[in-house]
């Protein structure tokens, strides 16, 4: 929905619209961000995406004493509690190395397409550090790839939060994408 409004500024009067998007849009991650500067650069985009759409970074947790279990039953605790979340929402997507690569501009295009198609909750997901439950793999709805290379599952949250609001300025043709 797009909406006007006017408003003045000193003598002048100043007409702006806004698109206001009415899909949510979560980041599940497993587990809590520990690196500050890693919280303070995933703040920023959190704090930047406000501007654009209803976003929320939840972390899940899982219980601590799941550290000491065999990496399978690791990967199937987590995998029951990403899916317990996963009920609420329309899109499940999930962050994996297997998954589609795209470009920035990929990234906006997705999103419009979900806006188009009148998605109201999507939610990409950040499994832990051993990946996703075969259950998990079944119930996702799409697998975005951030690249080739391997990344903590900690940055890629600041990395994901970036390219998300890389891809609203792009849909917006704000100046912040220069690509």
């Amino acid at each position: 929905m797009v909406v006007f409004y006017s408003r003045s500024i000193g003598k002048d009067l100043l007409f702006c619209s806004i698109n206001i998007n009415s899909m949510k849009i979560d980041l599940l991650c497993i587990g809590k961000t520990q690196e500050k500067w890693l919280q303070a650069g995933i703040k920023k985009y959190v704090d930047r995406l406000s501007h654009y759409t209803r976003f929320a970074l939840k972390e899940v947790s899982v219980p601590s004493r799941t550290t000491s279990l065999p990496i399978n039953q690791q990967v199937e605790i987590e995998g029951g509690v990403i899916l317990k979340r996963a009920a609420d929402y329309d899109v499940l997507v999930l962050l994996d190395a297997s998954g589609r690569q795209m470009d920035s501009p990929g990234v906006a295009q997705y999103l419009q397409q979900h806006m188009n198609r009148g998605t109201r909750r999507i939610a990409f997901v950040v499994g832990g550090a051993y990946g996703f439950s075969d259950a998990v793999y079944k119930a996702c709805h799409d697998k975005l790839s951030l690249s080739q290379l391997t990344f903590s599952h900690q940055m890629v949250r600041l990395f994901f939060v970036e390219q998300l609001y890389r891809g609203f300025t792009i849909l917006r043709g704000e100046s912040y994408h220069h690509g």
